[in-house]
C-alpha cells in the first residue's frame, strides 16, 4: 500500500511520477546527453527521467541547478539549503523540504536547525544568522514575495556579503520554481505495510 506524505521530515520519501518517466534504456541520444549532467552522480532519479521528456528544458535546468547549489564562493552550501528548504517549507513541497534538511543536517553536521523548523516552523529559535537566512527565503518564496529592504539590510547585518546574498535569492528562488514543478508532475509517497 502506498501513502501520499504530508508531514515535513528529514526522512526523504520516495517521488511517484504522474507521468510515466523516460526509461534509461528507451532514451534517444538527445535525451540521454541531457541525462549525463545531473544533480545525483550515484543515480538519475525519477523526477529528472520525467523532466527528460523536454530535452531542451532539462539540458538548461541540470547545469543551472548545479551552479546555484554547487558552484564554489559566495554562500556555503549548507546555508544555500536552508534557502530551499524555506521555499519548500512555504510551497508545502515534501520531497524538496526532506532533501534539503537532510542535506543541511548532513552539511552542517547538526540536525538542531531542521528539527527546530519542522517542530515550530518559521517561530522556530534558530541563531541569529540562520534566522535572517530563513526569514528571508520564506518571505521571497511567498506570492506576492514579501521580502524587502529591511530583510536584504537583516542579512547584511548578519554578515552577508553580496555574493551570499545573491545566491540565497537564487537557491529560493530556484525551489519556488522546482517546488511548483514537482507538485504538478507527482506525489511524495511511502510504501507502507498493511496492518
Amino acid at each position: 500500500m502506498t501513502r501520499v506524505i504530508h508531514k515535513f521530515t528529514r526522512n526523504v520519501p520516495d517521488w511517484r511520477p504522474r507521468v510515466v518517466p523516460v526509461r534509461l534504456e528507451d532514451a534517444t541520444p538527445a535525451q540521454l546527453d541531457a541525462l549525463k549532467v545531473t544533480p545525483s552522480n550515484t543515480k538519475v532519479s525519477a523526477y529528472v527521467l520525467t523532466l527528460a521528456h523536454d530535452v531542451e528544458s532539462l539540458a538548461v535546468r541540470s547545469p543551472l541547478f548545479n551552479a546555484i547549489m554547487y558552484d564554489q564562493g559566495g554562500m556555503s552550501r549548507a546555508e544555500r539549503e536552508i534557502g530551499a528548504l524555506a521555499a519548500s517549507m512555504v510551497n508545502r513541497c515534501i520531497y524538496c523540504a526532506a532533501v534539503h534538511a537532510d542535506r543541511h543536517a548532513k552539511l552542517a553536521k547538526d540536525e538542531s536547525l531542521t528539527d527546530a523548523l519542522f517542530a515550530k516552523g518559521e517561530q522556530a529559535d534558530l541563531p541569529p544568522r540562520d534566522r535572517a537566512i530563513f526569514d528571508f527565503a520564506r518571505k521571497a518564496a511567498e506570492a506576492p514575495p514579501a521580502a524587502g529592504p529591511e530583510d536584504m539590510e537583516a542579512l547584511r547585518k548578519q554578515g552577508l556579503g553580496e555574493d551570499e546574498i545573491l545566491d540565497l535569492i537564487l537557491s529560493s528562488a530556484l525551489f519556488g520554481w522546482a517546488n511548483r514543478l514537482m507538485h504538478v508532475l507527482g506525489d511524495p509517497v511511502r510504501e507502507t505495510v498493511p496492518a
